[in-house]
């Protein structure tokens, strides 16, 4: 009797293990993976490794392509089979996450030894095509993600320098028409990492792009959004940068200055030349009128139209000279009258 029992007990958990308990469901943002004895079920495909990955990379991470199920069910698994589920939802972290420790922000130390303060978020999420790697690779993907994103992060910031302030204080700079002289705040570190936070944002996610083939885990954004240093650096920053604009704002004035000079100098230069060209264009037209009276009717009528033109230049003369082979003539007549 209670053999029976027992071997009816029996029965009826494997109906119930077996059967009942057998079937799941994937949800939409859900991805699963399906073991046999621990063994994950492969995929016919091999898993094609990307861009981003080096050849040394490749053969470091050799990880297994997976059969991935997608969403939907209700599937089957037997009893020795084990379904892991995988949300493959975009997540966000802080910078500051670690399992391990707490902390308020990732000190970093940039090109002029000073020690800032880093805060932001990264987006991520994980990637079916490598979910061996995310499952099986490593115990915490994410951990790993973030140490890797912070090291690079320390490094790039030890090492940045804004490509627009290369040449912001050379002499050539300051001899050409460039708005870029008036951006001389240039140059420190922490103001370099401040005006620059797309570029370096897109420099970590170039950078992160192999963590899907690492550890399953997928960089969909970089978002530094802070650099702080320390207050007393704060305060000196403020005062170089201050002067620095003050400097900038000098070298504007005395540009627009040379320019209004320069401009009015132009401008006078063209007035002096419009006024002598319109002083002998008269010469010039009375010349052009002898010469046609003369080619016209000779000497004769060149001496007659002299003769007339001097009549109201005699009439208004106070004395007049006549060549010394001639009588001179002393006129006191007075003009007009």
């Amino acid at each position: 009797m209670y053999l029976v029992a027992f071997f009816a007990g029996v029965g009826i958990y494997a109906v119930f293990r077996a059967l009942i308990s057998g079937f799941y469901t994937v949800k939409p943002d859900q991805r699963a993976v399906i073991t046999s004895f621990g063994k994950a079920v492969r995929a016919p495909a091999e898993a094609v490794p990307e861009e981003a990955v080096t050849d040394e990379e490749v053969e470091r991470y050799q990880y297994p392509n997976v059969l991935v199920i997608g969403p939907g069910g209700p599937y089957f698994k037997w009893p020795w089979q084990k379904v892991h589920k995988v949300s493959i939802a975009t997540q966000a972290v802080d910078l500051t996450w670690d399992p391990s420790k707490s902390q308020s922000t990732i000190e970093c130390v940039t090109k002029d030894n000073l020690t800032t303060g880093v805060n932001g978020q990264i987006r991520y999420r994980v990637n079916e095509n490598h979910l061996y790697a995310y499952l099986f690779g490593v115990v915490s993907p994410l951990e790993h993600v973030m140490g890797y994103f912070i090291s690079v992060l320390r490094e790039r910031i030890a090492t940045f320098t804004d490509p627009r302030g290369q040449s912001l204080i050379s002499g050539d700079e300051l001899q050409q028409e460039s708005p870029a002289v008036e951006e001389l705040s240039e140059g420190v570190s922490i103001n370099d990492l401040r005006k620059n936070l797309p570029l370096l944002n897109d420099y970590m996610e170039q950078q992160c792009r192999s963590t899907a083939w690492r550890y399953g885990i997928e960089l969909d954004a970089a978002l530094i959004t802070e650099i702080d240093p320390p207050s007393e650096v704060d305060r000196a920053l403020s005062a170089i940068n201050s002067t620095r604009n003050q400097v900038a704002a000098d070298i504007s004035t005395a540009r627009a200055d040379a320019e209004q000079q320069i401009t009015m100098s132009n401008r006078a230069v063209e007035i002096a030349s419009n006024k002598a060209q319109a002083e002998v264009a008269p010469l010039k037209v009375l010349a052009e009128t002898l010469t046609k009276i003369k080619g016209e009717g000779g000497s004769s009528a060149l001496k007659t139209y002299l003769r007339n033109m001097r009549v109201p230049l005699l009439s208004k003369a106070s004395r007049v000279i006549i060549a010394p082979d001639q009588a001179v003539i002393r006129s006191q007549a007075t003009r007009n009258s």
